[in-house]
């Protein structure tokens, strides 16, 4: 997939306030300071679209980004670790657990996992909430250039030895890094395949 166009549409903290296009979302989430707006700037190959920050939790609204005009991209605020006010956490929590619950237009998740620590508890119970919610989604591992190749393939194979403890399979995953460009393709035709997939059902959705 060549990325023509990617602009903001909105940010909100209400699943109903979100676009009203039927047009497929794909909603990227991960632990504070994973590197989700790096990701998402490189995705679009900008270096602005997504606010980067060097202060976890700086994303706290549900932001749209229209790509290629045929589909959105969904940044969601992260989890853990955000340096907000307990009711400020709660609120945004409420609002990330509504937008997957209660968002027709999504197809699937990404979630966004720091490839250089071990297992995190809260990522492994967030995608559990999931797979619990029956909520498909996929593992992206970020930072890949931060590792030489050997540890990086003992920390995947430690982090699905890991999943399969509690999962028949380990769910489809990149290794990206946003400062070498790595994964940037294979994600991007994932997206564009399954796009082509599921294009007449989300048309058909009744809202």
């Amino acid at each position: 997939m060549k990325i023509k166009s990617a602009e903001f549409t909105m940010s909100n903290s209400e699943v109903a306030k979100c676009p009203k296009d039927r047009l497929p979302e794909y909603a990227f989430i991960g632990r504070s300071n994973v590197g989700k707006s790096s990701l998402i700037n490189m995705l679009v190959d900008q270096k602005n679209l997504a606010k980067t920050s060097g202060r976890p939790g700086k994303t706290q609204l549900i932001n749209h980004f229209l790509i290629n005009k045929n589909w959105f991209l969904v940044d969601l605020p992260g989890y853990g670790y955000a340096r907000v006010s307990k009711k400020a956490k709660k609120t945004f929590q409420k609002f990330i657990t509504d937008y997957f619950e209660k968002r027709k237009q999504l197809v699937l998740a990404f979630v966004l996992i720091d490839c250089r620590h071990e297992p995190q508890p809260i990522d492994m119970e967030f995608m559990q909430y999931l797979g619990e919610s029956a909520i498909p989604f996929n593992i992206i591992f970020t930072k890949a250039d931060k590792l030489k190749p050997g540890a990086l393939e003992r920390n995947l194979a430690s982090y699905e030895q890991k999943m399969l403890e509690t999962w028949e399979e380990m769910p489809q995953y990149f290794i990206t890094s946003s400062s070498k460009y790595i994964g940037r393709d294979e994600l991007l035709d994932y997206v564009e395949n399954v796009n082509d997939e599921v294009a007449d059902s989300i048309d058909k959705l009744d809202y």
